[in-house]
């Protein structure tokens, strides 16, 4: 199906249009002849304040025809056309619009009003014709500038109906017509999915693997808009990113320095490169939150002190400079660091910073975000080292999943040769790269460059609107002696040198600064008692809410509601949080997030906040939960079963078990990537939990929450990892206490072993070692 005129509709802004004097017969006839000549579709609007709704509502409007005279025409309107013209256009830089008016001579029109349209149109000095003709001339232009340089030649492609003889082999979707499950698919997705569903066989699309044509141009438009010196489009995850920066960069024996707060591709990039590991230990506040890591621990002393207490790295390479470090930024709670002062320390011992930005594509468009971001602007000093960002584009910006970005900045004196870069990329890429994958990394590119800051002005002040309506609520029930959520942000804000609530700061101030955001010693809402200043900042629209149970001091209550409860309830109401942990769960406010979600769900916490205080039944309240598992649920109440398992969770110490584990960087054996040799050798053999003491993981084991690696493969379970153990062998105990609860461990099987569910892994055989 082509991409028509009939798409991109034309507003026409006049209460005129609907009456019978001249002027609305006039605009009747331009309206159709735009219509039923110029094949346009018209969308009417007869004041400027619906007209301005409208605009905000709909990004598929083409052109915008304004009533210059129907301030005249109706007393009650409230917004001037020249307002009307300038609200527009800075949302849309591009589009048409024009002023229509029979009674305005060109020099009466303000200068600014001039200086944002596109042109002037008069009611009655010209025919319809003629004015449908010159709207419809600039609906085109503005068509044809709305695609971005690859998705623009790929839409071309499609629409010119080639006989292909080269794969994909359903050849532009008719494969799937020779099949009833083909034709339902085919009908599913659409004809334009399956004709630009194409192969590298097509030249006039370019190379992604050389970086020729189209897609090179894309991608040097995105290295711009980005601030990266490189850009290279990545077709299968940030997980892929992640391995081509490191394959490009380590060798064998190469020392990391690596976050341990990391995601397990990084750690699976310590298997492939054969690297050496050391960590940085990240913080964690008493409510489990992970916090950063220390600014301490970037300094070269503490570096070339953890490379001297490795029992991995053997003596001869302990004076080789790191390599690589790779840091999480922005974590999964939204902790975001000041890259300027990490560069300010790292540059000093550490060859290549890599920051993993899966989760925060964004940054780089809204000023709230100053200097907390890999690529961030500024001058390079002679002694900074090269810049790597791993960046999911299709996380929280609009590209298809799987699509990602990887941006380099040059170092001062050490700069990435493309081509040899480029055999790392290739060592990772298809031939057969997927089109509208690359296309939707070209049109995300776009869309930030059009109106990036004002997209990410809308997103972050929408979460503020919503931390704000929960801190309300919050202390409304408070105030009645009963209970509500509450957020992870900061309870008091300072505003002009004076301290306000939360929940009573101004919407426009905590959009637009970023001071409230940064965490400080002084305002410790955060839980990080030494936190240093100008360090880390909260990302607003990274939305943790907090369940009752756990004060900010670790102090746990005669009852709470686990989170886990509250999200499986919310699951079942059709909605899905990112992350679940004991006390708190993660809502991402992003481009598609949208005011009805949000007061979706707040009248869902309000739901089970009702069911909670009546104590409603639990097959009422979760029916699924106690319908699996009858002989454990059945009779209970929703409020006995939360306190239940929170006086579970207090008497067995899981988050102070859970908080000791998490600060143990257990005992190296073996280096990650011999451990996984050993996987690969069959050297390995399940071992059960309770037997697991002194035994060597050969694969890493992540506990989900919080989603980082509590021990890696080729690390001893031995008296040093006991807290390990401890906090692995209560969630096991958890998990059968509470049926229906399992947590995802990732490198953790279980079995069922005399009706109870035991945790597995795999270990390095005892044999082996003992050799």
């Amino acid at each position: 199906m082509k991409m028509s005129k009939n798409a991109w509709p034309v507003m026409i802004v006049s209460q005129e249009l609907n009456l019978g004097n001249d002027n609305g017969v006039r605009l009747r006839e331009i309206a159709a002849e735009l219509e039923h000549v110029q094949e346009c579709k018209v969308i009417p609007s007869f004041t400027y304040e619906d007209a301005w709704e409208l605009f905000l509502s709909r990004a598929d409007l083409g052109a915008v025809v304004v009533d210059w005279d129907l301030p005249f025409d109706d007393g009650e309107e409230h917004m001037t056309p020249d307002e009307f013209v300038h609200k527009m256009r800075e949302r849309n830089k591009k589009i048409p619009i024009l002023l229509m008016t029979d009674r305005l001579e060109t020099e009466n029109i303000p200068t600014g009003a001039l200086g944002e349209i596109n042109g002037c149109l008069w009611k009655n000095a010209d025919t319809a014709e003629f004015i449908a003709g010159r709207i419809e001339i600039h609906l085109v232009e503005y068509i044809k500038s709305v695609f971005p340089v690859f998705f623009g030649e790929l839409v071309k492609y499609a629409e010119e109906y080639k006989y292909a003889w080269h794969t994909p082999g359903h050849l532009g979707g008719q494969g799937f017509l020779r099949s009833p499950a083909g034709v339902a698919m085919y009908k599913f997705f659409g004809e334009n999915t399956f004709r630009a569903d194409l192969s590298i066989s097509v030249p006039e699309l370019g190379s992604l693997l050389d970086h020729e044509g189209v897609v090179g141009d894309a991608e040097r438009n995105s290295a711009r808009v980005f601030g990266a010196d490189q850009t290279y489009y990545v077709l299968n995850g940030t997980s892929t990113v992640n391995q081509i920066v490191w394959r490009s960069q380590l060798v064998r024996d190469d020392i990391a320095f690596v976050d341990r707060n990391c995601h397990k591709s990084l750690n699976y990039a310590m298997v492939i490169t054969e690297a050496l590991p050391v960590y940085m230990v990240p913080r964690r506040n008493r409510r489990g939150i992970i916090g950063p890591v220390r600014l301490s621990e970037f300094s070269p002393e503490s570096i070339h002190a953890k490379i001297q207490a490795s029992k991995l790295i053997p003596d001869a390479l302990k004076t080789h400079t790191v390599k690589m470090s790779a840091l999480t930024n922005s974590t999964y709670d939204g902790v975001c660091y000041n890259v300027i002062n990490i560069k300010s320390q790292l540059e000093k011992s550490v060859e290549n910073l890599h920051f993993d930005e899966a989760w925060y594509a964004y940054a780089r468009f809204n000023p709230m975000y100053k200097n907390h971001y890999g690529m961030a602007d500024g001058p390079v000093k002679p002694d900074d080292p090269p810049i790597f960002c791993s960046q999911s584009t299709h996380k929280l910006l609009t590209a298809f999943s799987q699509a990602s970005m990887l941006h380099i900045k040059d170092g001062g004196t050490v700069k990435i040769n493309p081509d040899e870069f480029n055999e790392s990329y290739m060592m990772h890429g298809s031939t057969s790269p997927q089109y509208n994958m690359i296309a939707s990394l070209d049109v995300a590119t776009q869309m930030m460059d059009d109106q990036g800051e004002l997209l990410m002005h809308d997103i972050i002040r929408e979460a503020v609107q919503l931390r704000k309506k929960v801190a309300e609520l919050n202390r409304e029930f408070k105030d009645k002696g009963s209970w509500f959520f509450d957020m992870w942000q900061p309870r008091m804000v300072e505003i002009d040198g004076r301290k306000v609530p939360f929940a009573d700061a101004d919407i426009d101030y905590l959009a637009s600064h970023q001071k409230p955001w940064v965490m400080s010693a002084d305002n410790n809402w955060h839980g990080f008692d030494d936190i240093e200043p100008d360090y880390v900042m909260l990302d607003p629209i990274k939305l943790t809410i907090t369940t009752p149970g756990i004060d900010d001091a670790g102090v746990m209550a005669d009852w709470g509601i686990p989170a886990s409860i509250l999200t499986n309830y919310l699951i079942d109401h059709n909605i899905v949080c990112e992350k679940t942990d004991y006390y708190s769960f993660l809502m991402l406010n992003s481009l598609g997030t949208t005011r009805a979600k949000q007061g979706t769900l707040l009248a869902e916490l309000l739901k089970f906040k009702e069911a909670f205080d009546a104590n409603l039944p639990l097959a009422q309240v979760l029916p699924e939960l106690v319908k699996s598992h009858p002989e454990r649920y059945a009779g209970t109440g929703i409020k006995d079963h939360c306190v239940e398992m929170h006086r579970w969770i207090k008497e067995h110490q899981l988050l102070d078990k859970m908080q000791d584990a998490f600060e143990v960087i257990p005992d190296q054996a073996l280096k990650p990537a011999d451990a996984y040799h050993e996987v690969v050798r069959r050297n390995v053999e399940y071992v059960r939990l309770d037997k697991m003491g002194g035994r060597i993981p050969a694969v890493m084991m992540v506990p989900y929450p919080p989603g980082i690696p509590i021990i890696m493969g080729g690390e001893i379970l031995n008296d040093r990892a006991r807290p390990i153990h401890d906090y692995l062998l209560a969630r096991q105990a958890f998990e059968n206490h509470f049926p229906g609860y399992e947590g995802d461990i990732h490198g953790v099987e279980r079995e069922v072993v005399n009706g109870k569910t035991c945790f597995k892994t795999l270990c390095v055989k005892q044999n082996l070692i003992e050799k």
